[in-house]
């Protein structure tokens, strides 16, 4: 009883506090198993679908007992909700790391948008945006939870960026929310649709520099504000 007592403590410790016992395999903290559990939930909703992926399914993926799976996670729903906010956590905290230095607004901004492009370009967004379109009318919880915490969320963290660099007096623009929208759609609307649709492949880096170079050069074209210096024309983005 009192080794079942100790397992469990073990286990619910986060990772920086999880120790190897004498002759014992080391204990996976709570925080490395979710990693686990939302790779698997991704590469069974992408495969299969939200109606046809079940929890045990995914454990069985993640390799862990539903036990685990149901003390961490809930049910279905919240699995999905989770599995797009942990996503999305990692790009505002790239997002949030990338500030502009000193007056060169353009690199800055290329770098931003590479962040969004590697976001919202990626094969396991588009596929999971397949799903949710799919299934959406049967669930319209996966298209309410995919709206707000990723297409709205990924908007407000660009808006925010740029909204800070509006305070610094470096872009000129009356509404960060609007520009964000407009910036992500120049951004991302065609290739995304090219290959939702099966037409093309999603643009690799080289093309994607590219693009991102033409999105920041028409966007500070009309937003850069008067002193602001953008960096020079050709610039890659790192």
């Amino acid at each position: 009883m009192t080794t079942m007592k100790k397992t469990e403590a073990e286990h619910e410790k986060p990772c920086a506090e999880v120790r190897r016992g004498r002759g014992r395999p080391q204990a996976r903290c709570d925080e490395e198993t979710r990693a686990i559990i939302f790779e698997a939930a991704r590469r069974e909703f992408a495969a299969g679908g939200y109606a046809a992926t079940s929890m045990d399914g995914v454990a069985r993926r993640a390799g862990i007992s539903t036990k685990t799976l149901y003390r961490l996670i809930p049910n279905k729903a919240a699995l999905f909700e989770a599995m797009v906010t942990d996503r999305l956590d990692k790009f505002v905290s790239r997002i949030r790391l990338r500030p502009c230095q000193g007056a060169k607004i353009e690199l800055a901004l290329k770098e931003a948008l590479l962040a969004c492009a590697e976001l919202v370009l990626n094969s396991d967004v588009v596929a999971l945006q397949r799903m949710v379109l799919a299934e959406s009318e049967k669930f319209p919880e996966i298209a309410q939870t995919f709206y707000t915490k990723a297409m709205r969320r990924t908007v407000a963290t660009l808006a925010n960026w740029l909204s800070i660099e509006k305070e610094r007096g470096l872009i000129a623009i009356d509404d960060p929310e609007i520009a964000a929208g407009i910036l992500l759609g120049m951004l991302a609307f065609e290739p995304q649709r090219a290959a939702m649709f099966g037409q093309k492949p999603l643009p690799g880096r080289n093309d994607l520099e590219k693009r991102i170079q033409i999105c920041a050069k028409l966007f500070l074209d009309g937003a850069l504000a008067n002193g602001a210096a953008p960096c020079l024309e050709g610039q890659p983005v790192q």
